[in-house]
């Protein structure tokens, strides 16, 4: 498969000193779906604003469908399709008006947008309402505006940083089958940022987890599971002796302690062994606060390679202002 994205040793460090991202190096092919997945501040949303370069790299470089970051930044604007976490549609504009706006700003000839147009709002349901003020439409209606939006320059990569961020479960779910048939129908590329679980192990041909600016570990969902070798048993326990006799348990692969106190026992299969750590736990008269067991997981690995779960807060800085500064500094 032909590579759609290149990237290598990608940077960003803001005021000398806080690095954002961090030497991020990825090979995409074209027309896949390519999750990034990390906590809020992993650095997925810094990597896709350089990536589309609405701010630029401190160092390193990535060469998109054949053009240079460094080199075509404005080039590579035309022909890539963003879907931020934010709204960016007018609320006061119809949904058609809103894509009659997206392609004047692209230039895109008054035939081919009205052709364009039609197809899109059909694609996603959203024909029926074209006339109707987007503060109208309901959360999903207007994730779907704001999906087609990013398609209306016939972009090679579509970049959807957080899509379904905010929405209930049965409407995320209906929009994930509207980006498969955009996948299909365009064969496009399409790096998908999302701090959900679930969303990535069902949209996402290949993963990586990112996490404090760095990419910890890439691959499938399938072979990310696999690579665990094993089930996990999550124990809250009381004290550090506790933790200590548990170490000793002689059916544990692993023992680990995590991040927020938890001790992670890594065993080979729970069925058979969580009996016998039950026993064990009684001998020594050690009373877990919560015993929690997990067959191989998305959320297994992403606790297996950094150290907590994906819904726990993060400490870190709000950069927010840095790129707001960084930006007006170009």
């Amino acid at each position: 498969m032909d590579n759609s994205i290149e990237i290598e040793n990608l940077t960003k460090v803001y005021n000398g000193k806080f690095m954002a991202v961090e030497s991020v190096s990825l090979k995409i092919g074209r027309g896949e779906i390519y999750g990034l997945l990390g906590q809020n501040g992993a650095g997925k949303t810094t990597l896709i604003k350089m990536l589309t370069g609405v701010i630029k790299p401190t160092s390193g470089t990535a060469i998109i469908a054949g053009l240079d970051l460094n080199k075509d930044a404005l080039k590579i604007r035309k022909i890539t399709g963003v879907v931020p976490q934010e709204y960016t549609t007018d609320g006061d504009l119809s949904g058609r008006e809103n894509l009659k706006l997206v392609a004047d700003l692209y230039s895109v000839p008054r035939k081919d947008a009205e052709k364009r147009i039609e197809t899109l709002l059909r694609m996603v349901d959203l024909y029926d309402a074209r006339d109707r003020r987007a503060v109208e439409y309901s959360g999903g209606m207007r994730k779907r505006l704001e999906l087609v939006c990013g398609l209306m320059n016939t972009p090679e990569v579509l970049f959807l940083d957080e899509p379904t961020l905010g929405l209930d479960v049965t409407t995320r779910e209906n929009l994930w089958s509207y980006i498969r048939s955009i996948e299909r129908e365009f064969h496009i590329t399409i790096i998908l940022t999302s701090h959900y679980l679930d969303e990535v192990d069902s949209l996402a041909n290949e993963l990586s987890i990112m996490d404090h600016g760095k990419i910890i570990v890439s691959g499938t969902s399938s072979d990310l599971k696999k690579s665990l070798k094993g089930d996990t048993i999550t124990l809250k326990l009381r004290n550090d002796n506790e933790f200590k006799a548990v170490q000793d348990f002689k059916d544990a692969i692993e023992v680990k302690k995590m991040e927020l106190g938890d001790i992670r026992i890594k065993v080979s299969n729970s069925d058979t062994v969580l009996p016998e750590l039950m026993k064990y736990l009684s001998d020594h008269k050690i009373s877990p606060q919560s015993i929690n067991v997990r067959k191989p997981s998305l959320d297994e690995v992403f606790i297996e390679y950094t150290g907590r779960n994906i819904n726990a807060e993060q400490s870190g800085k709000d950069y927010g202002k840095l790129m707001a500064m960084d930006r007006r500094a170009q």
